[in-house]
């Protein structure tokens, strides 16, 4: 009888260790949320699809540049110049800063975008990944240069004064008489009063990514590139290997 009790005790014993080993597992086989998926959840006006491009270009840059930025930028050109199209994540702690109306260039479209350019004097708005720098104070106030990550693209942006700041043609009411907001020389310009915070937010090393569906600049964008950082990795084996050769720096244009 003792025998058949202890043989009872140890088989509920096994029972609950294979319980509780079971639970265990179950709950291990269930993935950790993706970057993002918990800024999809901050921020659900944005498309998922672009925040999607947009952290595969983030950790693309990353690897080809060993940043780590705090803040990412996302801009929507696809939707309307009357929606909020600008989000600001912290990665830090995965949460939304900011989500605002941003301007496009005048050539780029009317309500909605149309076309992009990354050469000089085109007043149109570039696609693709940018790294935040300095703040400055020029004719459109305190402003935000931007450096772009994309050649053929985005790249000229610096010399171009493609950059951050505040508009008075960024606000509800010009939507309303108007219906669109006014349009920058190409810079993605925000509403005044959110100007200095935002910039001061994002400045000296953020990511922004600029997103529209242009067939061009989705097949030819270097950050979307299934073999990220590989072609750039080989490019700089290649000119280690080669004579230094001393370009002058290129200097800015005015402010937009």
């Amino acid at each position: 009888m003792l025998l058949l009790l202890r043989c009872a005790a140890l088989a509920a014993l096994c029972a609950t260790a294979v319980s509780v080993f079971g639970a265990g597992l179950a709950q291990a086989a269930v993935p950790a949320p993706s970057l993002t998926d918990t800024l999809a959840a901050a921020a659900p006006a944005l498309d998922r699809q672009v925040l999607a491009l947009a952290t595969r270009a983030l950790a693309c840059a990353g690897r080809q540049t060993g940043a780590a930025p705090r803040t990412l930028g996302v801009i929507d050109y696809s939707q309307p110049s009357t929606r909020p199209r600008l989000w600001v994540f912290d990665l830090d702690a995965q949460r939304l800063l900011f989500e605002e109306w941003v301007a496009h260039g005048r050539n780029t479209g009317q309500d909605r975008a149309r076309q992009f350019s990354n050469e000089a004097g085109s007043y149109m708005s570039s696609l693709g990944g940018f790294v935040t720098e300095e703040p400055y104070v020029g004719h459109n106030g305190y402003s935000l240069r931007m450096r772009g990550l994309e050649p053929g693209f985005n790249d000229r942006a610096r010399e171009r004064a493609i950059v951050i700041h505040g508009a008075p043609y960024v606000s509800q009411d010009l939507i309303r008489s108007q219906g669109r907001l006014g349009r920058s020389l190409g810079c993605p310009a925000v509403r005044p009063a959110i100007a200095r915070a935002l910039i001061d937010t994002i400045r000296d090393g953020a990511f922004v990514f600029a997103y529209y569906p242009d067939p061009a600049w989705l097949a030819g964008s270097r950050l979307l590139a299934p073999d990220c950082g590989e072609a750039d990795g080989r490019l700089a084996a290649q000119e280690s290997a080669s004579p230094s050769v001393t370009r002058p720096a290129a200097r800015p244009s005015a402010p937009r």
